[in-house]
């Protein structure tokens, strides 16, 4: 499989298993999973041919860790960045004093505003450190980094989870615990 094929294919997984599994047609359970066999079946009705071992390989090589195969290795689904209702099943946990958020120069008055809100998503994603989240920030435009004082917003009631690919994950941040780093904005 060429880099070219990866990539198309790696997005196709994510469009299919974070936001619309008709696309492939499957359902996927309460929890995101799919039978990786039903993956094929739908996803090669669909007119997107798929192999068992594409979709390892795809798992494997994610730069982010985008998947998750099953300890059994019978299922796939995404680690995070639902817009499908699903439950990860993780467990709250308490925030690092300080977490990340990368998004454009455009966005950020507004953000300051009201707050960072999962928008399409289940979660708003928070990354641990400032690098990742300029990362993020930079597929859309001029990026900012927001500083999040998540151990301040999680003493406030805020509460916090991590997936499975380190991605921290909250239903909304007050912009009282926001502030774009100094030398960034």
């Amino acid at each position: 499989m060429t880099p070219k094929d990866e990539k198309h294919l790696s997005t196709f997984l994510s469009l299919v298993l974070r936001h619309d599994p008709a696309a492939a047609d499957i359902t996927l359970d309460a929890a995101g999973w799919v039978l990786i066999e039903d993956l094929i079946q739908g996803a090669t009705r669909m007119g997107q041919p798929l192999t068992r071992d594409q979709i390892l390989q795809i798992a494997a090589n994610s730069d982010k860790q985008r998947f998750t195969i099953s300890a059994d290795g019978r299922s796939l689904r995404a680690a995070q960045g639902h817009s499908v209702p699903v439950d990860l099943g993780l467990e709250p946990r308490v925030p690092p004093e300080t977490l990340f958020h990368g998004t454009v120069d455009i966005s950020v008055p507004a953000i300051l505003h009201e707050g960072l809100k999962p928008q399409s998503r289940q979660h708003v994603h928070l990354s641990s450190d400032a690098t990742t989240a300029r990362q993020v920030g930079q597929r859309h435009g001029r990026p900012v980094v927001l500083e999040i004082q998540a151990k301040a917003a999680h003493a406030a009631g805020q509460p916090f989870w991590i997936s499975e690919n380190g991605v921290w994950l909250t239903t909304s941040i007050s912009p009282k615990f926001l502030r774009p780093q100094a030398d960034k904005f």
